[in-house]
């Protein structure tokens, strides 16, 4: 029995990898104002994944009701734990934004 090389599962990622090199080489390249973008983009990260907490709970309880107090509390726990992922992606990308202004006034 012949044995299949690992390097074929690489093959069809390849595309994906050149595709997506070329805006994170772009990024480090513009310096501080590549690291402000990147953080915009953290914060955008961080709105959509609390609004998608928000969301799958408030679809929970259209579609299946108000359920029982344990399962609605666990509902909710979760809800609050992605959305305080979500919080914390927010001030991670503040963070490299103001960073980012702080490097261009005193490298500038």
């Amino acid at each position: 029995m012949r044995r299949q090389s690992e390097t074929l599962l690489l093959v069809p990622l390849l595309p994906i990898f050149l595709v997506g090199m070329f805006p994170m080489f772009l990024i480090a390249l513009l310096g501080f104002f590549g690291l402000a973008l990147f953080g915009v983009l953290v914060i955008c990260v961080g709105l959509a994944s609390s609004n998608e907490a928000h969301d799958n709970f408030n679809h929970d309880v259209i579609v299946h009701g108000y359920s029982r107090g344990s399962e609605r509390s666990a509902r909710a726990s979760d809800m609050h734990l992605a959305a305080r992922l979500g919080l914390r992606l927010e001030a991670v990308g503040a963070g490299m934004i103001i960073t980012a202004a702080i490097g261009l006034c005193y490298a500038g």
